[in-house]
């Protein structure tokens, strides 16, 4: 497809446009094409991106979180070229001090009983070891995710959440994956009541559907019904953990312990692929069973190993927790006056720096992604509601960064 270059183009950028076409992503270069927003992002530094053109943009989408400290911080860059000088991937059949460090630190941070560590490349293959472990662990087959919920997608984990990718390419499990909807305790009770569940995985906010705010309550319930059936719960922070609530990790702020955490995205710093499944003791007893049950070559690697050690190291420093509440308020009373100037703002959802601002339109997100493009703010619209926009600042953003924000997204609300 030959892709029209203006002006306003690089003859460099039209050329990766087509290309991409070509031989990458066809249809998504399409879609953002027909929504005025032909990003191709070439300089980055910080919480800042720049388009091939020049075009300067905020960046609020931190690609799910994996930018929650920003792009290319320099901490996690002078750690993963330290890491360099020694190691290279390592080999996963093999004890290495990297990964052992790595996965005491996670046993240190995560909640409750958490202990064990299996290393992945990324979040899919994350999920997918965190649901072969509930399985192994409890001998049931049967899985409860959200009708709306995310959690990737490569074979289990995506049929997991909402399975209409899963169901195009023949790969969902309808017999074995049932699903609720989110905040309905009693929903989630009927589905566990016939005692053959293996476990309930939940986003502690899910991100695809506009990170809806949990009711009082709701997910200590669903932990008290997982324990009353016996089925474990799997608690999925790829999006929503590493600080981005103002807790490491978000389902710590609703009292919950989970049985198997899962995390990646931001604990990559945005430079290394990683991701991790965090078991308690008695579910992680199949690594001991079956030593090779699950291996993955790149899993671990040892230089994201030191990364992700960097990355829990600043997120979980006091001050920087402290700024994720902080900012928090101060973006969030920022948004509250101009949704008194602009009720097409409808609503306001925030979690510490995990926000969902929706729209009184059903596909208002979409406008205003077109709208903060154009006034330098890339913001992504929730991929399973089209009335909400993903607003996710950086846990190091500071108040003049914010007011920036709250002037350019007033703009563009206005246009709108």
């Amino acid at each position: 497809m030959h892709l029209e270059s203006g002006s306003d183009y690089s003859k460099e950028k039209g050329r990766i446009l087509e290309m991409s076409y070509d031989y990458v992503i066809p249809g998504r270069v399409q879609t953002f094409k027909g929504l005025g927003i032909p990003l191709v992002i070439g300089k980055r530094e910080g919480y800042y991106i720049w388009d091939l053109d020049g075009h300067r943009l905020i960046d609020l989408h931190l690609n799910g979180g994996t930018f929650n400290l920003g792009h290319r911080n320099p901490e996690i860059i002078e750690a993963m070229l330290k890491a360099a000088e020694i190691v290279d991937i390592g080999n996963h059949h093999f004890p290495s001090k990297a990964r052992a460090e790595l996965a005491e630190m996670l046993a240190r941070l995560t909640p409750g009983d958490l202990t064990c560590s299996v290393f992945a490349s990324g979040g899919s293959e994350a999920v997918d070891i965190a649901i072969k472990s509930a399985r192994w662990a409890t001998g049931r087959r049967k899985i409860i995710g959200l009708a709306a919920g995310y959690h990737g997608r490569s074979g289990l984990s995506g049929a997991a959440g909402d399975d209409s990718a899963a169901k195009f390419f023949l790969s969902d499990y309808p017999d074995e994956f049932i699903k609720v909807p989110f905040n309905d305790l009693d929903a989630m009770a009927k589905a566990l009541s016939s005692k053959d569940v293996a476990a309930v995985i939940m986003e502690t906010l899910p991100a695809t559907s506009g990170f809806p705010i949990p009711d009082h309550g709701y997910l200590p319930g669903v932990k008290a019904l997982c324990e009353q059936h016996g089925a474990l719960y799997i608690a999925d922070e790829v999006q929503t953990g590493l600080g981005r609530t103002g807790y490491l990790w978000a389902v710590e702020g609703y009292g919950v312990e989970p049985d198997i955490l899962v995390t990646s995205k931001g604990l990559s710093g945005g430079m290394y692929p990683i991701g991790a499944t965090v078991l308690s003791r008695d579910v992680g007893k199949w690594l001991m069973e079956n030593a090779w049950g699950h291996v993955s070559t790149f899993g671990g690697a040892e230089i994201g190993c030191y990364v992700a050690m960097k990355v829990l190291e600043i997120s979980s420093r006091p001050d920087v927790l402290a700024n994720a509440k902080k900012i928090s308020e101060y973006l969030g009373n920022g948004f509250v006056e101009i949704q008194r100037r602009y009720p097409f703002l409808k609503e306001i959802r925030r979690s510490g720096l995990v926000m969902g601002l929706k729209f009184d339109h059903e596909t208002g997100a979409l406008m205003m992604c077109k709208k903060l493009y154009d006034e330098g703010i890339w913001a992504m619209f929730a991929g399973f509601d089209l009335s909400v926009l993903q607003c996710k600042p950086g846990l190091l953003i500071g108040e003049a960064l914010c007011d920036e924000i709250l002037e350019r997204f007033e703009t563009a609300i206005a246009k709108v």
